[in-house]
């Protein structure tokens, strides 16, 4: 069960890792549209697209990465809390 729940949270983490990297080719013209940033659109858009649908840009920025960040944070947290219970 440890191993599992240890698995599970280090995926998160590379998860979250791959998100912030995506989020920030956004600053780099044509960084998306490199082999490297398509391979990050398809993990990460599929993760974004609801969070997207939730929350409207402000503006010219788009603050739904940062919420669904905050969740795959959250959601280590509560793996952590079941790490301990356990």
């Amino acid at each position: 069960m440890y191993q599992l729940l240890s698995i599970l949270e280090t995926a998160l983490n590379v998860y979250s890792f791959v998100l912030i990297i995506y989020i920030l080719m956004s600053w780099f013209p044509g960084a998306r549209e490199s082999s490297f940033g398509e391979v990050l659109a398809k993990l990460s858009e599929p993760y974004l697209e609801p969070f997207r649908k939730i929350i409207p840009p402000i503006g010219m920025l788009d603050i739904s990465p940062i919420v669904a960040i905050i969740v795959l944070q959250l959601a280590q947290s509560g793996l952590r809390t079941l790490y301990y219970l356990f």
